[in-house]
């Protein structure tokens, strides 16, 4: 073991054996965390990136906020390549294009004011570098190890809410959308593409909840409505502590995807843009969720596999994770 590698540890133990101690870690600019030591360091790896006060937090809470990570140079760029897909001028296969349910009743006008979501932009080599921004991954290889598959891509460009509240997204876990395991090798980059605060929507986070289990989620009961693939969980503890997660320009969260968040409904006249990518360990494996509480998201993503490439195509829910997920680094071993 080296000397650096020594210390660390030793650092590491010191904070594990004050068990009546605790810590006060900042994750926004405006809050403040305390929480106990956990017993053992079971979410992250030793990669000398995270310091051992980083990684408890995480242990603890089930993200981390990483200040000033992407640059304002890259994140213009991505939002460039936004606004001429939204115009139609970049044609992405695999692409699929959400609209807000309330906006979409409307009159449609071709740009971003009709666009709440672009999911699955792994065929557009612009948005795909964020994916691969060395910035980037020297974090998520502390969550997942070396061998990096990007599963799960979005650009989120919440629009100005339509009176419906339609602009809100219900309290989850992404783990419900993910048909491959172990859990603890996935984690979430996302990062804000310009100031997000409460007024705007930013994330809302119960600390602490990736330590339970994938919980029931469906279409919450609302009388707006609900986006399209907007699963929320059906039963959760309102009353459980509630972070709002307000950000910068190039901010960014990973954090685990049994981490119970969703975000508040943007109450301002702008958009609050925000991209994103769900990474797992290549090492990861697929599971058959058939008969458990994710079936239901698997048969609309099934359903939608099926209109979108033909009728006579029958693609089931791991395969079609398996044709979006795109290694960028280390080896593909498994998924």
């Amino acid at each position: 073991m080296s000397r650096r590698a020594a210390d660390r540890l030793k650092v590491v133990l010191n904070h594990l054996d004050r068990s009546s101690s605790a810590v006060r870690s900042s994750f926004t600019s405006a809050q403040t965390v305390s929480y106990h030591h956990p017993r053992s360091l079971r979410y992250t790896l030793d990669t000398d990136v995270l310091s051992p006060e980083q990684r408890i937090a995480y242990e603890e809470n089930g993200f981390i906020l990483i200040k000033n990570l992407v640059s304002e140079e890259d994140i213009d760029r991505f939002r460039a390549e936004f606004e001429r897909i939204c115009k139609g001028d970049v044609k992405v296969p695999g692409l699929v294009v959400m609209k807000d349910v309330a906006i979409a009743k409307t009159e449609f006008v071709q740009d971003q004011k009709a666009v709440s979501k672009l999911q699955d932009f792994q065929e557009d080599p612009e948005l795909l570098r964020y994916c691969a921004l060395p910035q980037i991954l020297k974090y998520v290889e502390c969550f997942t190890g070396p061998n990096i598959m990007a599963m799960h891509t979005m650009l989120i460009n919440k629009p100005p809410d339509a009176g419906k509240k339609t602009s809100r997204h219900p309290m989850h876990q992404d783990l419900h959308y993910f048909p491959f395991r172990p859990a603890d090798r996935i984690v979430c980059a996302w990062t804000a593409m310009e100031k997000v605060n409460r007024q705007n929507g930013c994330l809302v986070v119960l600390p602490g909840t990736h330590k339970s289990t994938l919980q029931e989620h469906d279409y919450p009961d609302w009388e707006g409505g609900v986006n399209k693939m907007y699963h929320g969980i059906r039963n959760y503890d309102p009353s459980h502590l509630r972070l709002h997660v307000e950000m910068e320009k190039g901010d960014t969260l990973f954090f685990h995807p049994l981490l119970i968040h969703g975000s508040g409904m943007n109450q301002t006249q702008g958009f609050r843009k925000a991209i994103s990518c769900h990474y797992a360990s290549a090492d990861c494996y697929y599971i058959d969720v058939t008969g458990t509480s994710q079936e239901n998201i698997s048969k609309e993503v099934k359903d939608l596999a099926t209109k979108k490439y033909g009728t006579d195509i029958s693609v089931s829910f791991e395969e079609t994770w398996a044709l979006r997920g795109r290694l960028v680094h280390g080896e593909r071993t498994s998924l």
